[in-house]
């Protein structure tokens, strides 16, 4: 697109935005919401599983339609990426269950996954990494605002009206950004010598699935040594091996294996992975502290998150022009993923929600300075051609360390929320119903699952049907129930912040090259020699 004037390609900008926005606020809009929204529904249990069937099918089509896009052009899957994030949203607002909602989120994420990746490749299509990281820059800003009015709004929405409005309020946007696309956004010849490789997609594809499946079963609803899981993990590894004797017979590979010789592609793949399973421990688990354990309303909840989202916008749009100026990363990265590490620790301590507030704040300052940075750093260490693959595999890392995150935090909340549990009542610490009435010993024992402390509505009625001299034993369970579940979290937290603080022992490791002026330069050499040169610019 380089043949577009500067007016063209800010008004192309527009058009991107605008789609960005559709998906950022559709997802952000359900954060604060979706606990109430399952304990509705029923079925608790699956709670991770609607976000991660999300993040899973996100992960497929992410890597799939990378090299697809490169192929065809981005056009048709910015355009199919919004309707079939419209149909998954409408189809959404009408689920009855738990089981349609998991069906109907797989949608939505297929849709998210070609939506999100390309609108980010695109950016890289329009402009030369230098002037990259300052549109970049813009769009995680974007995305920032939307974290500031989705949760904030789907927390005053899940309060005052029926929840299908939560995915169904926006559509009309989808379709505002779909022919601002079809209109503005140019069309592209399709590379004519390529072919498409379709072992290697379907082998990819099976090998995730497995993958995320056993994660996501693992220490939940089978046991970690059980023959399900490991046969899922065995079939995982398979697979991988068979992919790499596909993709290297392959003439044009979905996951071309050359990317993986690269050390900073794979350093900062590595560390996307790391900071994004940290970050999905705190976004996804931070609402169960605030509304669980200090009982704050989905709507107070909301607010909670806007300190994050001010300061990520902030440093997000500095930090883009800081590197665009400069043209230099790699700092902003260390201290990005450094804050990271320390707001993760200060969650895992944080007792009352001026600390939850505060800790909010610092990891969006985290955020906003390191979390564009290594989707540049694979695009600047790669020629141009290889734009679409690059993108989808940075986003494919991110999306895996989320899922996978969000599974391993599933299965320690689970185990540990157990054996808090348990502890608290070999303590003495729990409620006796000895001594209180039959109904009253039926109704309290409804609550004797700390994730009960969601579901505000049950917990108003139960209360309200309880004698006055039972209400003593209501309070003390529900003082039980916050404790066993604080100390949950805590636990929870702190693994993420292991996990970031191997992202940032990596990040040292992080060559920093020149980031590109031009979008020609390199155009038709190799990776290596592409690399080569640049390295060798920086020596000078």
């Amino acid at each position: 697109m380089n043949h577009l004037s500067q007016k063209q390609k800010v008004t192309v900008m527009i058009a991107l935005m605008a789609a960005m926005f559709f998906a950022a606020i559709n997802q952000t809009l359900v954060s604060t919401a979706m606990p109430r929204i399952i304990a509705i529904l029923g079925g608790m249990e699956y709670y991770s599983w609607v976000i991660t069937v999300f993040m899973l099918m996100s992960t497929i089509s992410t890597v799939l339609v990378g090299k697809l896009s490169d192929i065809y052009g981005r056009k048709p899957f910015l355009l199919g990426g919004i309707v079939i994030f419209m149909i998954g949203s409408f189809l959404t607002g009408l689920s009855t269950d738990i089981y349609q909602m998991i069906i109907f989120r797989a949608i939505q994420g297929v849709g998210a996954g070609v939506l999100m990746s390309t609108t980010v490749t695109a950016v890289g299509d329009l402009f030369a990494p230098r002037e990259r990281a300052k549109w970049t820059g813009i769009m995680m800003a974007i995305f920032g605002f939307s974290s500031i009015l989705g949760p904030t709004l789907g927390g005053v929405m899940i309060d005052h009206m029926a929840w299908k409005w939560l995915f169904w309020s926006f559509l009309p946007l989808g379709v505002v950004a779909f022919v601002m696309i079809w209109r503005m956004f140019p069309k592209t010849a399709r590379v004519s010598s390529e072919s498409i490789d379709y072992w290697g997609s379907l082998v990819l594809s099976a090998s995730i699935v497995s993958l995320l499946l056993g994660f996501s079963w693992a220490g939940n609803k089978y046991a970690w040594g059980s023959e399900r899981i490991i046969g899922l993990f065995a079939a995982a590894v398979v697979g991988i091996v068979i992919l790499v004797f596909i993709e290297r017979k392959a003439k044009s590979p979905v996951l071309p294996l050359s990317l993986f010789k690269n050390s900073i592609v794979t350093l900062s793949n590595s560390v996307g992975f790391l900071m994004n399973a940290g970050m999905m421990g705190a976004m996804i688990y931070l609402p169960f502290f605030v509304q669980g354990v200090e009982g704050l309303t989905p709507t107070q909840s909301g607010f909670v998150n806007i300190p994050m989202s001010l300061t990520m916008i902030v440093l997000s749009t500095l930090v883009g022009r800081w590197i665009s100026k400069s043209g230099k990363y790699k700092r902003f990265a260390l201290i990005g993923v450094a804050i990271m590490v320390i707001s993760l620790v200060m969650m895992a301590y944080m007792n009352s929600v001026a600390m939850a507030v505060a800790s909010m704040a610092v990891f969006g300052v985290g955020l906003g300075l390191s979390m564009s940075v290594f989707t540049l750093t694979v695009q600047n260490a790669l020629p141009p051609s290889q734009l679409g693959v690059a993108t989808a595999t940075s986003t494919l890392f991110r999306n895996l360390g989320g899922t996978i995150g969000i599974a391993i935090f599933g299965s320690v909340m689970n185990s540990a929320m157990t054996r808090n549990l348990e502890k608290a009542i070999s303590s003495g610490s729990a409620v006796d119903l000895s001594q209180a009435s039959p109904d009253t010993a039926a109704q309290l024992t409804q609550l004797l699952d700390p994730r009960s402390l969601m579901n505000q509505p049950l917990l108003k009625d139960i209360q309200s049907k309880l004698p006055e001299q039972d209400q003593s034993l209501y309070t003390q369970m529900m003082d039980m129930l916050r404790s066993v579940l604080g100390d949950t979290l805590s636990t929870v937290f702190l693994l993420g912040a292991v996990l970031v603080a191997i992202g940032l022992v990596l990040t040292f490791f992080l060559k920093e090259i020149p980031l590109r002026s031009n979008n020609e330069q390199q155009q038709n050499q190799s990776e290596e020699e592409h690399v080569d040169k640049l390295q060798k610019s920086a020596a000078h």
